[in-house]
Protein backbone atom coordinates (compact mmCIF):
# COMPACT_ATOMS: atom_id res chain seq x y z
CA UNK A 1 0.00 0.00 0.00
CA UNK A 2 2.70 2.22 0.81
CA UNK A 3 3.72 1.70 -2.41
CA UNK A 4 0.75 2.73 -4.28
CA UNK A 5 0.59 5.59 -2.34
CA UNK A 6 4.15 6.63 -3.56
CA UNK A 7 2.35 5.85 -7.59
CA UNK A 8 1.48 8.89 -9.62
CA UNK A 9 -1.65 7.28 -10.94
CA UNK A 10 -2.03 7.37 -14.70
CA UNK A 11 -5.00 5.36 -15.03
CA UNK A 12 -6.27 2.95 -18.41
CA UNK A 13 -10.37 2.35 -18.60
CA UNK A 14 -10.72 -1.15 -20.35
CA UNK A 15 -14.21 -0.13 -21.25
CA UNK A 16 -16.51 2.39 -20.21
CA UNK A 17 -18.63 3.25 -17.12
CA UNK A 18 -19.07 7.52 -17.13
CA UNK A 19 -20.55 7.31 -13.35
CA UNK A 20 -17.30 5.37 -12.27
CA UNK A 21 -15.09 7.42 -14.43
CA UNK A 22 -16.16 11.09 -13.10
CA UNK A 23 -16.17 9.88 -9.78
CA UNK A 24 -12.68 8.90 -9.79
CA UNK A 25 -11.72 12.70 -11.48
CA UNK A 26 -14.04 14.56 -8.88
CA UNK A 27 -11.85 12.44 -6.28
CA UNK A 28 -8.61 13.82 -7.70
CA UNK A 29 -9.68 16.94 -8.30
CA UNK A 30 -11.11 17.17 -4.96
CA UNK A 31 -7.69 16.30 -3.37
CA UNK A 32 -6.29 19.02 -5.67
CA UNK A 33 -4.05 17.52 -8.32
CA UNK A 34 -3.16 19.49 -11.39
CA UNK A 35 -4.45 17.14 -14.20
CA UNK A 36 -6.81 14.09 -14.75
CA UNK A 37 -5.03 10.40 -13.85
CA UNK A 38 -7.48 8.97 -16.77
CA UNK A 39 -5.21 8.83 -19.57
CA UNK A 40 -7.84 6.45 -22.23
CA UNK A 41 -10.19 4.17 -22.25
CA UNK A 42 -10.62 1.42 -24.55
CA UNK A 43 -13.03 -0.59 -26.13
CA UNK A 44 -16.20 1.56 -27.27
CA UNK A 45 -17.13 2.68 -30.72
CA UNK A 46 -16.49 6.40 -30.20
CA UNK A 47 -13.37 8.47 -30.74
CA UNK A 48 -13.64 10.19 -27.25
CA UNK A 49 -15.84 10.80 -24.27
CA UNK A 50 -16.26 13.98 -22.19
CA UNK A 51 -16.06 14.81 -18.39
CA UNK A 52 -15.81 17.59 -16.25
CA UNK A 53 -12.04 17.93 -14.28
CA UNK A 54 -13.56 20.11 -11.86
CA UNK A 55 -15.70 22.81 -13.88
CA UNK A 56 -14.28 22.74 -16.83
CA UNK A 57 -14.72 19.59 -19.66
CA UNK A 58 -12.10 17.83 -20.56
CA UNK A 59 -11.87 14.94 -23.92
CA UNK A 60 -10.31 11.58 -22.92
CA UNK A 61 -9.63 9.85 -25.94
CA UNK A 62 -10.52 6.34 -26.88
CA UNK A 63 -9.36 3.62 -28.66
CA UNK A 64 -10.30 0.59 -30.05
CA UNK A 65 -7.84 -1.90 -28.26
CA UNK A 66 -4.71 -1.43 -26.41
CA UNK A 67 -2.43 -2.00 -28.52
CA UNK A 68 -3.95 1.26 -30.96
CA UNK A 69 -2.88 3.31 -27.23
CA UNK A 70 -0.36 5.18 -28.13
CA UNK A 71 3.36 3.45 -27.20
CA UNK A 72 3.92 6.73 -24.55
CA UNK A 73 0.83 6.29 -22.44
CA UNK A 74 1.23 2.35 -23.04
CA UNK A 75 4.52 2.59 -21.30
CA UNK A 76 3.08 5.18 -17.89
CA UNK A 77 0.27 3.29 -17.23
CA UNK A 78 0.19 1.81 -14.35
CA UNK A 79 -3.67 1.76 -12.93
CA UNK A 80 -6.28 0.10 -14.75
CA UNK A 81 -10.20 0.02 -13.85
CA UNK A 82 -11.67 -2.84 -15.84
CA UNK A 83 -15.47 -2.69 -16.45
CA UNK A 84 -15.84 -4.90 -19.52
CA UNK A 85 -18.14 -7.44 -19.54
CA UNK A 86 -17.77 -10.94 -17.57
CA UNK A 87 -16.71 -12.85 -20.37
CA UNK A 88 -14.49 -10.47 -21.48
CA UNK A 89 -12.41 -9.58 -18.07
CA UNK A 90 -9.87 -12.42 -18.77
CA UNK A 91 -8.76 -11.29 -22.45
CA UNK A 92 -8.77 -7.43 -20.88
CA UNK A 93 -6.33 -8.90 -18.28
CA UNK A 94 -4.14 -10.93 -20.74
CA UNK A 95 -3.98 -7.81 -23.46
CA UNK A 96 -2.85 -5.62 -20.19
CA UNK A 97 0.08 -7.52 -19.29
CA UNK A 98 1.30 -8.13 -22.70
CA UNK A 99 0.78 -4.26 -23.68
CA UNK A 100 1.25 -2.10 -20.04
CA UNK A 101 4.79 -2.90 -18.37
CA UNK A 102 4.36 -0.95 -15.56
CA UNK A 103 1.06 -1.76 -14.17
CA UNK A 104 0.75 -2.09 -10.44
CA UNK A 105 -3.09 -2.20 -9.56
CA UNK A 106 -6.37 -3.22 -11.46
CA UNK A 107 -9.95 -3.26 -10.62
CA UNK A 108 -12.12 -5.83 -12.28
CA UNK A 109 -15.74 -4.42 -11.28
CA UNK A 110 -17.80 -7.33 -13.61
CA UNK A 111 -19.26 -9.53 -11.54
CA UNK A 112 -20.36 -13.74 -12.04
CA UNK A 113 -16.46 -13.89 -14.33
CA UNK A 114 -16.24 -17.38 -15.49
CA UNK A 115 -14.43 -19.47 -12.14
CA UNK A 116 -11.38 -20.98 -14.27
CA UNK A 117 -11.51 -17.12 -15.83
CA UNK A 118 -10.79 -16.11 -12.34
CA UNK A 119 -8.02 -18.26 -11.23
CA UNK A 120 -5.91 -17.93 -14.53
CA UNK A 121 -6.39 -14.09 -14.34
CA UNK A 122 -4.84 -14.90 -10.28
CA UNK A 123 -1.76 -16.37 -11.90
CA UNK A 124 -1.30 -13.32 -14.09
CA UNK A 125 -1.81 -11.28 -11.45
CA UNK A 126 0.81 -13.08 -9.46
CA UNK A 127 3.18 -13.45 -12.45
CA UNK A 128 3.26 -9.68 -12.99
CA UNK A 129 3.20 -8.25 -9.32
CA UNK A 130 0.01 -6.86 -9.68
CA UNK A 131 -2.53 -5.96 -7.22
CA UNK A 132 -5.95 -6.79 -8.64
CA UNK A 133 -9.34 -5.93 -6.55
CA UNK A 134 -12.54 -8.31 -7.91
CA UNK A 135 -13.91 -9.95 -9.45
CA UNK A 136 -17.06 -8.33 -8.36
CA UNK A 137 -15.10 -5.50 -6.87
CA UNK A 138 -15.92 -1.68 -6.35
CA UNK A 139 -12.48 -1.04 -6.43
CA UNK A 140 -9.49 0.50 -3.97
CA UNK A 141 -9.60 3.58 -1.82
CA UNK A 142 -6.39 5.22 -0.80
CA UNK A 143 -7.52 8.33 1.10
CA UNK A 144 -5.62 11.53 -0.29
CA UNK A 145 -3.41 9.18 -2.70
CA UNK A 146 -5.90 7.73 -5.18
CA UNK A 147 -9.81 6.68 -5.31
CA UNK A 148 -9.90 3.31 -7.72
CA UNK A 149 -13.10 2.43 -8.98
CA UNK A 150 -16.76 3.44 -7.76
CA UNK A 151 -15.76 3.05 -3.93
CA UNK A 152 -16.60 6.06 -1.89
CA UNK A 153 -19.14 7.06 -4.11
CA UNK A 154 -19.73 7.72 -7.20
CA UNK A 155 -21.26 11.63 -6.72
CA UNK A 156 -19.25 14.31 -5.58
CA UNK A 157 -22.01 15.39 -2.00
CA UNK A 158 -21.66 11.06 -1.42
CA UNK A 159 -17.62 11.83 -1.67
CA UNK A 160 -17.77 14.72 0.59
CA UNK A 161 -20.66 12.57 3.35
CA UNK A 162 -18.03 9.75 3.15
CA UNK A 163 -15.17 11.78 5.02
CA UNK A 164 -12.58 10.47 2.70
CA UNK A 165 -10.13 13.27 1.68
CA UNK A 166 -8.05 12.96 4.20
CA UNK A 167 -6.09 9.39 5.06
CA UNK A 168 -6.26 8.11 8.73
CA UNK A 169 -5.12 4.70 10.07
CA UNK A 170 -7.86 2.41 9.95
CA UNK A 171 -8.21 -0.31 7.11
CA UNK A 172 -11.20 -1.08 5.54
CA UNK A 173 -11.61 -4.65 4.29
CA UNK A 174 -14.58 -6.21 2.73
CA UNK A 175 -16.04 -8.55 0.59
CA UNK A 176 -19.32 -7.04 -0.32
CA UNK A 177 -19.45 -3.69 -2.49
CA UNK A 178 -22.25 -2.11 -0.89
CA UNK A 179 -20.74 -2.82 2.77
CA UNK A 180 -17.33 -1.27 1.99
CA UNK A 181 -19.22 2.32 1.48
CA UNK A 182 -21.04 1.94 4.70
CA UNK A 183 -18.00 0.61 6.82
CA UNK A 184 -16.04 3.89 5.22
CA UNK A 185 -18.79 6.02 6.44
CA UNK A 186 -18.63 4.42 9.88
CA UNK A 187 -14.96 4.65 10.06
CA UNK A 188 -14.63 8.32 9.51
CA UNK A 189 -17.63 9.15 11.62
CA UNK A 190 -15.70 7.88 14.52
CA UNK A 191 -12.98 10.54 14.26
CA UNK A 192 -10.03 7.62 13.24
CA UNK A 193 -10.20 8.03 9.24
CA UNK A 194 -9.10 5.31 6.53
CA UNK A 195 -6.18 4.68 5.90
CA UNK A 196 -7.19 2.04 2.95
CA UNK A 197 -10.14 0.53 1.62
CA UNK A 198 -10.15 -2.53 -0.71
CA UNK A 199 -13.70 -4.23 -1.68
CA UNK A 200 -12.39 -7.68 -2.15
CA UNK A 201 -15.32 -8.93 -4.55
CA UNK A 202 -18.27 -11.04 -4.14
CA UNK A 203 -17.13 -14.06 -6.65
CA UNK A 204 -16.40 -17.26 -5.52
CA UNK A 205 -12.75 -16.45 -6.21
CA UNK A 206 -11.47 -13.32 -5.85
CA UNK A 207 -7.79 -12.70 -6.75
CA UNK A 208 -6.85 -11.06 -3.95
CA UNK A 209 -8.51 -12.72 -0.89
CA UNK A 210 -9.58 -11.94 2.46
CA UNK A 211 -5.86 -13.31 4.24
CA UNK A 212 -4.18 -11.16 1.43
CA UNK A 213 -5.89 -8.20 2.51
CA UNK A 214 -5.00 -9.12 6.03
CA UNK A 215 -1.67 -9.18 4.94
CA UNK A 216 -1.39 -5.79 3.38
CA UNK A 217 -2.87 -4.14 6.06
CA UNK A 218 -0.12 -5.91 8.56
CA UNK A 219 2.66 -4.57 6.28
CA UNK A 220 1.05 -0.89 5.94
CA UNK A 221 2.73 1.76 7.92
CA UNK A 222 -0.14 3.94 7.99
CA UNK A 223 -2.55 1.22 9.34
CA UNK A 224 -3.21 0.74 12.74
CA UNK A 225 -6.01 -1.62 13.04
CA UNK A 226 -8.51 -3.57 10.53
CA UNK A 227 -12.42 -3.68 9.97
CA UNK A 228 -13.36 -6.60 8.12
CA UNK A 229 -16.73 -7.27 6.58
CA UNK A 230 -17.03 -10.88 5.62
CA UNK A 231 -19.82 -13.32 4.44
CA UNK A 232 -21.28 -16.57 5.18
CA UNK A 233 -20.02 -19.15 2.66
CA UNK A 234 -16.19 -20.30 1.94
CA UNK A 235 -13.07 -21.02 4.56
CA UNK A 236 -11.08 -17.18 4.51
CA UNK A 237 -12.03 -16.72 7.83
CA UNK A 238 -10.19 -19.71 9.23
CA UNK A 239 -7.15 -18.67 7.26
CA UNK A 240 -7.54 -15.04 8.67
CA UNK A 241 -7.65 -16.69 12.33
CA UNK A 242 -4.62 -18.81 11.63
CA UNK A 243 -2.95 -15.42 10.96
CA UNK A 244 -3.60 -13.79 13.93
CA UNK A 245 -2.85 -16.66 16.06
CA UNK A 246 0.71 -17.11 14.43
CA UNK A 247 0.84 -13.67 14.64
CA UNK A 248 1.46 -12.60 11.20
CA UNK A 249 -1.40 -10.25 12.05
CA UNK A 250 -1.06 -8.59 14.89
CA UNK A 251 -2.97 -5.13 14.20
CA UNK A 252 -6.48 -5.45 15.83
CA UNK A 253 -9.44 -6.59 13.93
CA UNK A 254 -13.03 -5.45 14.41
CA UNK A 255 -15.41 -8.42 12.67
CA UNK A 256 -18.19 -8.79 10.90
CA UNK A 257 -20.30 -12.02 9.56
CA UNK A 258 -23.02 -11.17 7.43
CA UNK A 259 -25.23 -14.20 6.79
CA UNK A 260 -26.80 -15.65 10.80
CA UNK A 261 -30.04 -15.40 9.16
CA UNK A 262 -29.45 -18.52 6.62
CA UNK A 263 -29.27 -20.96 9.68
CA UNK A 264 -33.17 -20.19 9.71
CA UNK A 265 -33.93 -22.24 6.78
CA UNK A 266 -33.99 -25.39 6.34
CA UNK A 267 -31.48 -25.41 3.37
CA UNK A 268 -28.92 -23.38 2.94
CA UNK A 269 -30.00 -20.42 0.67
CA UNK A 270 -27.87 -18.45 -2.17
CA UNK A 271 -27.42 -14.86 -1.08
CA UNK A 272 -26.59 -12.09 -3.42
CA UNK A 273 -22.35 -13.24 -4.15
CA UNK A 274 -21.42 -16.53 -5.93
CA UNK A 275 -19.23 -17.13 -2.56
CA UNK A 276 -22.36 -16.18 -0.22
CA UNK A 277 -23.48 -19.78 0.43
CA UNK A 278 -22.76 -21.82 3.51
CA UNK A 279 -22.54 -25.47 2.57
CA UNK A 280 -21.50 -26.99 5.55
CA UNK A 281 -22.15 -26.29 9.22
CA UNK A 282 -18.08 -24.59 9.13
CA UNK A 283 -19.54 -22.22 5.97
CA UNK A 284 -21.63 -20.64 8.53
CA UNK A 285 -21.95 -16.94 9.82
CA UNK A 286 -21.74 -18.55 13.20
CA UNK A 287 -18.90 -21.21 13.13
CA UNK A 288 -16.79 -18.00 11.19
CA UNK A 289 -17.78 -15.49 13.99
CA UNK A 290 -16.56 -18.36 16.55
CA UNK A 291 -13.53 -19.24 15.46
CA UNK A 292 -12.36 -15.73 14.72
CA UNK A 293 -12.76 -14.44 18.10
CA UNK A 294 -11.46 -17.49 19.40
CA UNK A 295 -8.57 -16.78 17.79
CA UNK A 296 -8.40 -12.62 18.96
CA UNK A 297 -10.48 -10.44 16.57
CA UNK A 298 -13.21 -8.07 18.03
CA UNK A 299 -16.26 -9.72 16.25
CA UNK A 300 -19.96 -7.60 16.71
CA UNK A 301 -22.89 -9.66 15.85
CA UNK A 302 -24.45 -6.63 14.96
CA UNK A 303 -23.35 -4.49 12.07
CA UNK A 304 -24.22 -0.93 13.80
CA UNK A 305 -21.67 -2.25 17.00
CA UNK A 306 -18.70 -1.41 15.06
CA UNK A 307 -19.19 2.31 15.56
CA UNK A 308 -19.36 1.60 19.13
CA UNK A 309 -15.83 -0.04 19.53
CA UNK A 310 -14.84 3.07 17.02
CA UNK A 311 -15.90 5.69 18.73
CA UNK A 312 -18.05 8.53 17.26
CA UNK A 313 -16.83 11.87 16.10
CA UNK A 314 -19.21 12.69 13.07
CA UNK A 315 -17.73 16.36 12.61
CA UNK A 316 -14.66 14.90 12.25
CA UNK A 317 -16.00 13.87 8.33
CA UNK A 318 -17.07 17.79 8.03
CA UNK A 319 -13.54 19.43 8.94
CA UNK A 320 -12.10 17.52 5.80
CA UNK A 321 -10.35 19.98 3.40
CA UNK A 322 -11.13 19.41 -0.37
CA UNK A 323 -10.73 21.76 -3.41
CA UNK A 324 -15.09 22.19 -3.75
CA UNK A 325 -16.99 21.47 -6.98
CA UNK A 326 -19.96 23.46 -7.67
CA UNK A 327 -22.83 22.81 -9.92
CA UNK A 328 -21.77 22.30 -13.06
CA UNK A 329 -23.58 21.87 -16.71
CA UNK A 330 -22.27 19.69 -20.01
CA UNK A 331 -21.77 22.25 -22.87
CA UNK A 332 -24.00 21.29 -26.01
CA UNK A 333 -21.08 21.40 -28.21
CA UNK A 334 -17.33 20.80 -27.90
CA UNK A 335 -14.94 23.00 -30.12
CA UNK A 336 -11.09 22.63 -30.76
CA UNK A 337 -11.10 25.13 -32.99
CA UNK A 338 -12.51 28.88 -31.16
CA UNK A 339 -14.45 30.16 -28.90
CA UNK A 340 -14.52 32.94 -26.47
CA UNK A 341 -12.67 33.49 -23.49
CA UNK A 342 -13.68 36.65 -21.04
CA UNK A 343 -15.61 37.85 -24.21
CA UNK A 344 -12.24 38.01 -26.21
CA UNK A 345 -12.60 35.61 -29.32
CA UNK A 346 -10.40 32.95 -29.76
CA UNK A 347 -8.85 30.84 -32.59
CA UNK A 348 -6.60 27.93 -32.07
CA UNK A 349 -5.76 28.74 -28.79
CA UNK A 350 -4.50 32.63 -29.35
CA UNK A 351 -6.34 35.93 -29.70
CA UNK A 352 -8.41 36.00 -33.29
CA UNK A 353 -5.86 38.99 -34.23
CA UNK A 354 -2.81 37.20 -33.42
CA UNK A 355 -3.54 34.20 -34.95
CA UNK A 356 -4.44 35.69 -38.11
CA UNK A 357 -1.60 38.25 -38.40
CA UNK A 358 0.83 34.83 -37.59
CA UNK A 359 -1.08 32.88 -40.58
CA UNK A 360 -1.29 32.72 -43.89
CA UNK A 361 -4.74 31.69 -45.85
CA UNK A 362 -2.94 28.36 -46.51
CA UNK A 363 -1.56 27.82 -42.91
CA UNK A 364 -5.05 28.92 -41.23
CA UNK A 365 -7.35 26.99 -43.55
CA UNK A 366 -5.08 23.84 -43.23
CA UNK A 367 -5.20 24.63 -39.66
CA UNK A 368 -8.84 24.85 -38.81
CA UNK A 369 -9.33 21.50 -40.81
CA UNK A 370 -6.67 19.72 -38.50
CA UNK A 371 -7.88 21.20 -35.27
CA UNK A 372 -4.02 22.28 -34.87
CA UNK A 373 -2.15 25.25 -35.78
CA UNK A 374 0.05 23.96 -38.28
CA UNK A 375 2.76 26.31 -39.60
CA UNK A 376 5.54 23.80 -40.99
CA UNK A 377 6.21 25.41 -44.80
CA UNK A 378 6.14 22.47 -46.96
CA UNK A 379 2.63 21.43 -45.84
CA UNK A 380 1.44 24.60 -46.06
CA UNK A 381 2.89 25.75 -49.43
CA UNK A 382 1.58 22.65 -50.28
CA UNK A 383 -1.87 23.17 -49.22
CA UNK A 384 -1.75 27.19 -51.00
CA UNK A 385 -0.50 25.71 -54.11
CA UNK A 386 -3.62 22.95 -54.02
CA UNK A 387 -6.04 25.80 -52.97
CA UNK A 388 -5.24 27.62 -55.88
CA UNK A 389 -5.09 24.91 -58.41
CA UNK A 390 -8.85 23.43 -57.21
CA UNK A 391 -9.97 26.92 -57.28
CA UNK A 392 -12.25 26.67 -61.12
CA UNK A 393 -12.31 23.96 -63.83
CA UNK A 394 -14.56 25.98 -65.93
CA UNK A 395 -18.01 26.45 -66.67
CA UNK A 396 -19.04 22.85 -68.02
CA UNK A 397 -18.44 20.91 -64.84
CA UNK A 398 -21.69 19.95 -62.38
CA UNK A 399 -21.01 22.32 -59.61
CA UNK A 400 -20.51 25.34 -62.09
CA UNK A 401 -23.88 24.61 -63.80
CA UNK A 402 -25.39 24.34 -60.90
CA UNK A 403 -24.48 26.95 -59.36
CA UNK A 404 -25.21 28.95 -62.68
CA UNK A 405 -28.91 28.03 -62.97
CA UNK A 406 -29.95 28.96 -59.73
CA UNK A 407 -28.32 32.07 -60.28
CA UNK A 408 -30.09 32.71 -63.72
CA UNK A 409 -33.21 31.68 -60.94
CA UNK A 410 -33.23 34.77 -58.67
CA UNK A 411 -31.62 32.93 -56.27
CA UNK A 412 -29.12 34.28 -53.74
CA UNK A 413 -25.72 33.39 -52.97
CA UNK A 414 -25.91 30.87 -49.93
CA UNK A 415 -28.36 29.13 -52.10
CA UNK A 416 -26.82 28.89 -55.62
CA UNK A 417 -23.35 28.06 -54.05
CA UNK A 418 -25.68 24.96 -51.78
CA UNK A 419 -26.71 24.22 -55.41
CA UNK A 420 -23.33 23.83 -56.49
CA UNK A 421 -21.73 22.25 -53.56
CA UNK A 422 -24.88 19.50 -53.62
CA UNK A 423 -23.15 17.70 -56.66
CA UNK A 424 -20.21 16.92 -54.89
CA UNK A 425 -20.15 13.59 -54.84
CA UNK A 426 -18.18 10.64 -55.69
CA UNK A 427 -18.29 11.34 -59.45
CA UNK A 428 -17.67 15.15 -59.42
CA UNK A 429 -14.95 16.63 -56.36
CA UNK A 430 -15.07 13.48 -54.33
CA UNK A 431 -12.24 11.35 -55.90
CA UNK A 432 -9.59 13.35 -53.69
CA UNK A 433 -10.85 11.62 -50.32
CA UNK A 434 -11.69 8.47 -52.37
CA UNK A 435 -8.23 8.27 -53.03
CA UNK A 436 -6.50 8.71 -50.08
CA UNK A 437 -8.43 5.79 -49.28
CA UNK A 438 -7.11 3.46 -51.61
CA UNK A 439 -3.91 4.67 -50.95
CA UNK A 440 -3.82 4.28 -47.96
CA UNK A 441 -5.41 0.96 -47.38
CA UNK A 442 -2.97 -0.41 -49.91
CA UNK A 443 -0.04 0.55 -48.33
CA UNK A 444 -1.57 -0.01 -44.92
CA UNK A 445 -2.21 -3.57 -45.87
CA UNK A 446 1.10 -4.02 -48.12
CA UNK A 447 -0.98 -4.72 -50.84
CA UNK A 448 0.75 -5.27 -54.06
CA UNK A 449 -0.23 -3.17 -57.12
CA UNK A 450 -0.62 -5.66 -59.29
CA UNK A 451 -2.91 -7.08 -56.69
CA UNK A 452 -4.35 -3.96 -55.70
CA UNK A 453 -5.80 -3.44 -59.06
CA UNK A 454 -7.01 -7.23 -59.60
CA UNK A 455 -9.48 -6.16 -56.64
CA UNK A 456 -11.00 -3.04 -58.26
CA UNK A 457 -10.97 -5.21 -61.76
CA UNK A 458 -13.32 -7.62 -60.22
CA UNK A 459 -15.43 -5.30 -59.10
CA UNK A 460 -15.89 -3.79 -62.06
CA UNK A 461 -15.07 -0.61 -59.74
CA UNK A 462 -12.89 2.45 -61.01
CA UNK A 463 -10.04 3.09 -59.28
CA UNK A 464 -10.09 6.52 -57.72
CA UNK A 465 -7.10 8.80 -58.90
CA UNK A 466 -6.69 6.95 -61.68
CA UNK A 467 -7.77 8.16 -65.75
CA UNK A 468 -8.08 11.10 -67.29
CA UNK A 469 -9.99 12.02 -70.13
CA UNK A 470 -7.28 14.14 -72.40
CA UNK A 471 -4.00 13.33 -70.66
CA UNK A 472 -2.13 10.20 -71.31
CA UNK A 473 1.17 8.30 -70.33
CA UNK A 474 3.10 10.14 -73.33
CA UNK A 475 1.54 13.09 -72.76
CA UNK A 476 1.20 13.89 -68.43
CA UNK A 477 -0.43 16.07 -66.98
CA UNK A 478 1.37 18.95 -66.34
CA UNK A 479 -0.49 19.25 -62.76
CA UNK A 480 0.34 16.32 -61.66
CA UNK A 481 4.03 16.89 -63.14
CA UNK A 482 3.80 20.58 -60.91
CA UNK A 483 2.82 18.68 -57.52
CA UNK A 484 5.32 15.65 -57.94
CA UNK A 485 8.45 18.09 -58.90
CA UNK A 486 7.45 20.41 -56.24
CA UNK A 487 6.28 18.43 -53.49
CA UNK A 488 7.69 14.67 -53.29
CA UNK A 489 10.94 13.77 -51.67
CA UNK A 490 9.47 13.28 -47.82
CA UNK A 491 10.75 11.21 -45.42
CA UNK A 492 8.60 8.79 -45.52
CA UNK A 493 10.38 7.60 -49.17
CA UNK A 494 7.05 9.27 -50.55
CA UNK A 495 5.73 5.90 -49.85
CA UNK A 496 2.12 6.71 -50.70
CA UNK A 497 3.15 8.40 -53.68
CA UNK A 498 5.44 5.38 -54.74
CA UNK A 499 2.01 3.04 -54.18
CA UNK A 500 0.04 5.42 -56.67
CA UNK A 501 2.52 5.28 -59.76
CA UNK A 502 2.87 1.65 -59.20
CA UNK A 503 -0.02 1.37 -59.70
CA UNK A 504 -0.44 3.72 -62.53
CA UNK A 505 2.31 1.61 -63.96
CA UNK A 506 -0.32 -1.41 -63.74
CA UNK A 507 -3.51 0.57 -65.19
CA UNK A 508 -1.30 2.17 -68.28
CA UNK A 509 -0.22 -1.48 -69.27
CA UNK A 510 -3.63 -2.19 -69.93
CA UNK A 511 -4.86 1.21 -71.29
CA UNK A 512 -2.80 4.62 -71.85
CA UNK A 513 -5.23 7.04 -70.29
CA UNK A 514 -5.05 5.15 -67.22
CA UNK A 515 -2.87 7.57 -65.33
CA UNK A 516 -2.13 8.92 -62.08
CA UNK A 517 -4.63 12.08 -62.46
CA UNK A 518 -4.53 15.20 -60.06
CA UNK A 519 -6.70 13.77 -57.45
CA UNK A 520 -4.40 10.79 -56.80
CA UNK A 521 -1.95 12.65 -56.83
CA UNK A 522 -3.27 15.53 -54.26
CA UNK A 523 -4.32 12.43 -52.31
CA UNK A 524 -0.88 10.79 -52.37
CA UNK A 525 1.11 13.70 -51.44
CA UNK A 526 -0.56 15.43 -48.53
CA UNK A 527 -0.47 11.57 -46.74
CA UNK A 528 3.21 11.72 -47.42
CA UNK A 529 3.55 15.57 -46.17
CA UNK A 530 0.82 14.93 -43.11
CA UNK A 531 3.06 11.23 -42.11
CA UNK A 532 6.21 13.10 -42.98
CA UNK A 533 5.59 16.79 -41.63
CA UNK A 534 3.29 16.56 -39.15
CA UNK A 535 3.59 12.97 -37.63
CA UNK A 536 0.68 11.17 -38.55
CA UNK A 537 -0.02 7.52 -37.72
CA UNK A 538 -1.98 5.42 -40.47
CA UNK A 539 -4.69 5.32 -37.97
CA UNK A 540 -4.72 9.23 -37.72
CA UNK A 541 -4.93 9.19 -41.70
CA UNK A 542 -7.58 6.61 -41.78
CA UNK A 543 -9.03 9.14 -39.49
CA UNK A 544 -8.94 11.93 -41.48
CA UNK A 545 -10.20 9.98 -44.70
CA UNK A 546 -13.25 9.01 -42.09
CA UNK A 547 -14.33 12.36 -42.01
CA UNK A 548 -13.25 13.56 -45.15
CA UNK A 549 -10.93 15.62 -44.82
CA UNK A 550 -9.45 15.50 -48.39
CA UNK A 551 -12.35 16.57 -49.77
CA UNK A 552 -12.87 19.46 -47.46
CA UNK A 553 -9.45 20.66 -49.14
CA UNK A 554 -11.63 20.35 -52.86
CA UNK A 555 -14.49 21.82 -51.10
CA UNK A 556 -12.72 24.94 -49.48
CA UNK A 557 -11.03 25.98 -53.08
CA UNK A 558 -13.51 25.06 -55.04
CA UNK A 559 -16.29 26.91 -53.03
CA UNK A 560 -14.58 30.45 -54.21
CA UNK A 561 -15.12 29.14 -57.87
CA UNK A 562 -18.40 28.63 -57.28
CA UNK A 563 -19.75 32.02 -55.90
CA UNK A 564 -17.27 33.62 -58.86
CA UNK A 565 -19.75 31.63 -61.41
CA UNK A 566 -22.74 33.36 -59.27
CA UNK A 567 -21.60 36.46 -59.35
CA UNK A 568 -20.64 36.44 -62.77
CA UNK A 569 -23.89 35.10 -63.94
CA UNK A 570 -25.98 37.80 -61.82
CA UNK A 571 -23.39 40.00 -63.95
CA UNK A 572 -24.99 39.12 -67.39
CA UNK A 573 -28.42 38.43 -65.89
CA UNK A 574 -29.96 37.03 -68.99
CA UNK A 575 -33.03 35.36 -66.58
CA UNK A 576 -34.17 31.83 -66.25
CA UNK A 577 -32.31 29.03 -67.98
CA UNK A 578 -34.55 26.67 -69.65
CA UNK A 579 -33.84 24.00 -72.05
CA UNK A 580 -35.42 24.13 -75.56
CA UNK A 581 -36.75 21.23 -77.12
CA UNK A 582 -33.31 20.53 -79.73
CA UNK A 583 -31.85 20.27 -75.96
CA UNK A 584 -33.55 17.33 -74.85
CA UNK A 585 -34.22 13.45 -76.69
CA UNK A 586 -37.64 12.82 -76.00
CA UNK A 587 -38.17 9.02 -76.21
CA UNK A 588 -42.36 7.98 -76.13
Amino acid sequence: MDNLRDLEPHIICLGSHPGIIQSMLDYHYCLGQEKSPVEAIVGTNRKQERYFWGHHEIVIPVYRDLTAVPVHLRSKANVMLLVQSARRVLSGMQAASDALPNLALVNIFAEQVPEAHALLIGSLAREHKVLVAGPASVGLLLPGSLKLGAIGGTEYPQLVSAGIFAPGNTAVVSTSGGMVNELIHVVTRSGSGISFALALGGDRYPITDPAEAMLLAQADKQTERIVYFGELGGEDEYRIAELLKDGSVSKPVIAYIAGSVAELFPEPPQFGHAKAMASSQSETAAAKKAVLREAGAQVVDVFKDIGSLLGDNTSSVESQSHRPIQARRRRLIMSRLSGETNGEVQLLGKDLLATVNESSIASLYLSLLLGMTVDQPKIVAFTDYILRLLVDHGPYVSGAVNTAIAARAGKDLPSSLAAGLLTIGPRFGGAVNAAAAAWLSGVDNGTSAKSFVSSFTAQGGIIPGIGHKKYRIDVPDPRVTAIVDNFAGNTNNDRYLHFGRQVETVTTAKKGNLILNVDGAIAAVMLDLLESELGYTPEQLQELVDIEFFNALFIASRSVGLMAHYLDQRRHDEGLFRLSEEDVSYIP
